[in-house]
């Protein structure tokens, strides 16, 4: 039996990760201050720590924050020096000789 021709992989998929770890983060102080009330039931029942683990949560998600924007300032820069250096090698679509794709990975972005 013939195997199936195999296709490229697709491109990773972008998605917001300031949104989702701010999101997580939100989410770790708000149960955080809605379980600071219950400190003393929480004790009794031997789960003090509840609150202490959500403000840790929290805390690490501000670091991660942090993470994540400075990760996407650094994409943005990467992709503005990539434009620049495009544009200044030529126009950036390949100069017309043929089959190129204008995105530089044609093969006419390969060819000496």
């Amino acid at each position: 039996m013939p195997k199936t021709p195999l296709h490229p992989s697709p491109p990773p998929l972008e998605a917001n990760d300031v949104a989702i770890v701010g999101g997580g983060t939100v989410l770790w102080f708000v149960a955080f201050l809605a379980l600071l009330p219950f400190q003393g039931t929480l004790s009794d029942h031997k789960h003090g720590s509840w609150p202490w683990i959500c403000l840790s949560g929290g805390l690490l998600g501000l670091i991660g924050l942090w993470y994540c924007r400075a990760r996407r300032d650094a994409i943005a820069r990467s992709r503005a020096a990539e434009a620049a250096l495009r544009e200044a090698d030529g126009d950036g679509t390949g100069g017309g000789t043929g089959g190129g794709t204008g995105d530089g990975t044609g093969p006419a972005a390969q060819s000496d």
